[in-house]
């Protein structure tokens, strides 16, 4: 397992400036990033933890949603994608990044967790959700944006296209490590995390975009 995290951390961080243009530029990129903070919904003034944060995409559309009062943490743990996440939040004094364990967050409290294209990473996401859950407490936000397979009928010729996307970005080693491939190992850990988010949270917002191969899901943390 150690192997398989140092061989993912070198991955990304061979490739960060790269997948910085993607999660950046890809066509109809910027309009799924702004339904991940609605489903996400924090309140002017909230601290908004983002686990696996990338490169800090989201970052200026959280921050526009919790203002100069509110603050807005990234969390990760590839160096190289740090870098990048660091440099974007220098241009405002309430984002910051820190370098963690999206499954063990180095952080005490938040009012609103955000994990976007992670949940497929993790080998058990619904643990994960739990514990993003908890730091959030009861009454806060919770939401989860992924990538799996579309299950759209007109689409589905596509998903052959989408499998060699998911091969091709797939860290040397890691498939190795997998019961199945990864296009089935990302779509059922795609179920359950966005299933825990359903067990975790109340009056939850489901919504698939970008031809139904992106599942965004967000809710209150239940009483």
């Amino acid at each position: 397992m150690a192997d398989g995290v140092t061989a993912t951390q070198e991955f990304y961080t061979r490739y960060a400036a790269l997948y910085d243009r993607i999660a950046r530029r890809t066509p109809g990129v910027g309009g799924l990033r702004e339904s991940v903070a609605d489903a996400l919904d924090p309140a002017p003034g909230d601290t908004v933890v983002e686990m696996g944060c990338g490169t800090g995409a989201n970052f200026p559309y959280l921050r526009e949603r919790v203002g100069p009062a509110g603050t807005v943490v990234g969390v990760d743990f590839t160096p190289g994608v740090l870098e990048v996440a660091r440099d974007r939040a220098d241009a405002w004094e309430n984002v910051h990044v820190v370098r963690g364990d999206a499954t063990r967050p180095p952080i005490a409290d938040a009012d609103a967790v955000l994990a976007t294209f992670v949940s497929g990473m993790l080998a058990d996401p619904a643990a994960a959700v739990r514990t993003w859950g908890e730091l959030a407490g009861p009454g806060g936000r919770l939401a989860l944006a992924d990538l799996g397979r579309t299950t759209r009928t007109p689409f589905r010729p596509l998903n052959a296209l989408f499998r060699g996307i998911v091969r091709a970005s797939s860290p040397p080693g890691t498939r190795s490590q997998l019961a199945q491939s990864p296009t089935a190992t990302l779509d059922a850990r795609l179920v359950a995390a966005h299933r825990e988010l359903d067990a975790v949270c109340e009056d939850v917002r489901h919504e698939t975009r970008a031809l139904g191969f992106a599942r965004v899901s967000g809710g209150r943390v239940r009483e």
